[in-house]
């Protein structure tokens, strides 16, 4: 299954883009689902029409869905959230804050990432397109199985090692412990959804399966916030295969009110060209009447794609190499394009045979393969567009004769 990621600065067009994808797709012959993960759903004005929060056909071979985090939140964690409101409660703790404290933060994205997981294994479609909210909605969606997995792997070795075996048994004799003992079905719920999520990284960051297209204005904002995205999407290892610079004024546009901003689209769509390249960009008009319906969502796809399939890989890159430098001596790299041209601080730490990488306010774990896990970070530092970890030998440890 085919899976492609859209997103982009809020208000650049990028649900409109997603939607014109998927059209294009559905008419291409392919069983095609198009997917919101954006909690200020748009995508069904987009088609003109209601969507819900499961699948509802559109069209032949087309299908869209607005996801419903809610909805989610009630039937698959309503367990976990009475048992956390019992807790509140036999502390003295009423009211809104027992509701609020139920439900952790980032549950939301967990839910709509186990949708493109379960997408994935049932087979049921030949692409799936993901409308994602915001460029800093979608990094948090990103980030939030690296830092919120480690709760629920928690979570789930207590009630195996500690709960099931030592406390429960424990609180049916000792009737005070029994408000403070979480059922199994807490475990069980909290269980589902760490299998719902697991190896979602490894399925976004899949390039032969997903790739994700960044959509953009010819404007300086919102090309500083792309180039943040990259570099965070980079750091992921998640594949960007298409750069789309929506609404730009033709040379067919006419009047004299035009002709400054014509020239100020010009300057930065060369930026645009400049600054992302090599990664394959492709320019969208703006169009003389408003992006609505499946007939403007069909001239939308046209423009972008052409004779060219939207299915395919428009581009493939490393975003890792490691090479040997000397004796005892390797560099890895990391390809992270922008983090020098936007002031974003790179730091490296080592523990044991893992590494950890943060730039700016995102972070990713790297298990060092073998050849490196007895050796340490001697420097770090940037290279043009990457991020270059020079790695020792460590020295023995002289001992007294």
């Amino acid at each position: 299954m085919r899976n492609i990621v859209f997103t982009g600065k809020g208000g650049v067009g990028k649900t409109s883009i997603a939607a014109a994808t998927a059209v294009r797709a559905a008419e291409m012959g392919y069983r095609t689902l198009v997917i919101s993960t954006d909690p200020a759903h748009s995508l069904g004005d987009s088609f003109d029409i209601e969507l819900g929060p499961s699948p509802v056909k559109i069209a032949d071979n087309l299908f869209g869905q607005e996801i419903s985090a809610y909805g989610d939140l009630t039937l698959n964690w309503e367990i976990v959230r009475e048992h956390f409101a019992h807790l509140m409660e036999a502390q003295g703790i009423h009211g809104i804050y027992v509701e609020e404290m139920g439900v952790l933060p980032g549950m939301e994205e967990l839910f709509s990432l186990s949708y493109i997981k379960r997408y994935n294994e049932s087979n049921e479609y030949d692409l799936l397109v993901v409308d994602c909210a915001p460029t800093g909605e979608t990094l948090r969606l990103l980030s939030i199985p690296e830092t919120f997995g480690w709760i629920l792997k928690l979570m789930r070795n207590m009630e195996k090692y500690v709960v099931k075996p030592v406390i429960r048994p424990l609180s049916r004799r000792i009737s005070r412990l029994q408000d403070y003992v979480p059922e199994a079905e807490v475990y069980e719920q909290v269980d589902h959804l760490f299998s719902s999520v697991e190896g979602i990284i490894e399925l976004l960051s899949d390039g032969s399966k997903t790739t994700v297209r960044l959509v953009m204005n010819p404007e300086k904002m919102v090309i500083k916030e792309s180039m943040r995205a990259l570099t965070y999407l980079n750091l992921y290892g998640i594949t960007v295969d298409q750069i789309v610079v929506n609404r730009v004024y033709m040379d067919d546009v006419d009047g004299q009110y035009f002709v400054g901003w014509k020239e100020i689209q010009k300057k930065y769509l060369e930026e645009i060209e400049t600054a992302f390249a090599p990664i394959p960009i492709t320019r969208v008009p703006l169009f003389k009447s408003e992006v609505l319906g499946i007939d403007m969502l069909r001239e939308v796809g046209k423009t972008v794609y052409g004779d060219k399939n939207p299915l395919d890989i428009f581009y493939k890159e490393e975003h890792v190499e490691i090479t040997k430098v000397g004796e005892g001596h390797y560099v890895m790299k990391l390809r992270l394009p922008f983090v020098f041209d936007n002031r974003m601080e790179a730091n490296v730490t080592q523990v044991g045979d893992s590494l950890t990488v943060r730039i700016g306010n995102y972070q990713k774990g790297v298990v060092l393969p073998a050849f490196l896990a007895g050796m340490r970070v001697a420097h770090a530092g940037y290279e043009e567009k990457w991020l270059a970890i020079e790695f020792r030998k460590k020295e023995p440890v002289a001992t007294a004769s």
